[in-house]
């Protein structure tokens, strides 16, 4: 019997042995790192150097570094800290069709407190038009976040670019780069942001702990209140074992790059490829993006997302269907129906590859999207004839 083929390493990536062994000491024997006696003395030491790689390798200074329970408290700490911050300035914030709901949902809250929010359009392959942002800034324009890179399609978006213009007019610039860093290298003085999002589950570090960069100087108030933890930005004990695998775990992923992405931009090339060639009606989803390596969000014509994603869950596949249950209806994820103005091309199914992927997987998993594509389009031709 075949081993499961896992395709969805956009959600989560597993947790490396590696990165699991660098967090035992401090699963049993941490303590809080606030305490100034000997053992706080020693959980702190650890923080200290997890935060001091992480920044390093972020090309920041360890001081602008908060740690976090992931990307979407990141996130909601920068969105929310920084606009409180900045409401004197103005109460208008610019970001995309295409964000992750970590951010989105938050600029929903805040146009529901009575700010302004503009979401910019993007292009069929999900790029934003620079000279359409520039024109979407305000004097009254206090925040930009826009995504580093898709989580849904790959795309990766030009945010040193729109940086530079949203400073141009004195705006603040935030960047949801939780989807990036296995694959990109970050430097946040090459980006020119002012806050930037990190999730260590999505670099094969462990789940529940993320980081947010935030610039020297840049306003931002806390959201969790309580002790005076990560330099007043955010109140809580920190979580040692966790921290100390996320920063062992991007100092792998450094180490690693390179040699990934090219293994991935391959497979990648392949599954798409025999996608292309022995399914129809099968639309590769933003195919001329610059993209992730790992990410291929392919539509099928005919078929309800939801029904391929479980199917191919029978059949011994993991990946993700790119929509959600709004009202009891089945609705298209918001990425794909921000892709396409007019006819959405089928239903979206996201398949993202990692470090366990194989060329093998890579042939079998196409295989067996083929059959099971073509099987639930036999049955519902099986069907509307039955209804005829």
């Amino acid at each position: 019997m075949n081993a499961r083929i896992y395709a969805d390493h956009a959600a989560t990536t597993p947790l490396r042995p590696e990165v699991l062994e660098a967090m035992l000491p401090y699963l049993s024997d941490s303590f809080n790192a606030s305490s100034v006696h000997e053992e706080g003395r020693r959980a702190r030491r650890v923080l200290d150097d997890s935060r001091a790689a992480i920044a390093r390798l972020l090309g920041a200074q360890p001081r602008e570094i908060v740690f976090t329970s992931g990307g979407s408290e990141a996130d909601n700490l920068a969105i929310f800290g920084m606009a409180q911050a900045l409401a004197a300035r103005g109460r208008h914030i610019v970001t995309s069709a295409i964000e992750h709901h970590a951010v989105l949902h938050a600029t929903e809250r805040l146009r529901d407190e009575g700010w302004d929010i503009t979401t910019l359009a993007v292009d069929r392959n999900g790029f934003i038009d620079p000279q359409r942002f520039k024109e979407a800034l305000r004097d009254d324009t206090a925040l930009v976040t826009v995504m580093l890179a898709n989580n849904e399609v790959g795309t990766i978006l030009p945010i040193a670019r729109l940086a530079a213009i949203a400073h141009e007019r004195g705006v603040l610039f935030h960047t949801d780069a939780v989807q990036a860093p296995a694959y990109l290298r970050i430097d946040v003085a090459e980006l020119n942001v002012d806050a930037l999002s990190i999730s260590a589950h999505k670099f094969y570090g462990p789940k529940g702990v993320g980081a947010l960069y935030v610039r020297t100087g840049t306003p931002l108030r806390s959201q969790l209140v309580g002790g005076g933890q990560e330099l007043a930005k955010r109140a809580g004990t920190e979580n040692v074992a966790a921290i100390a695998g996320m920063a062992n775990a991007l100092v792998l992923a450094d180490q690693d790059r390179e040699m990934l992405v090219q293994r991935l931009s391959a497979l990648r090339a392949r599954f798409e490829e025999r996608i292309s060639a022995t399914v129809p009606d099968a639309t590769i989803n933003s195919a001329g993006a610059t993209r992730l390596p790992h990410i291929s969000n392919v539509s099928f014509g005919g078929i309800e997302p939801h029904a391929l994603v479980m199917r191919l869950d029978l059949e011994g596949i993991a990946a993700s269907a790119g929509s959600a249950c709004a009202a009891g209806a089945i609705e298209p994820s918001h990425v794909i129906s921000a892709l396409y103005e007019d006819r959405i091309p089928g239903g979206a199914v996201r398949f993202s590859f990692g470090r366990s992927s194989s060329d093998e997987e890579i042939e079998r998993l196409a295989g067996i999207v083929r059959d099971v594509v073509q099987s639930l389009r036999e049955a519902t031709q099986e069907r509307m004839a039955g209804v005829r």
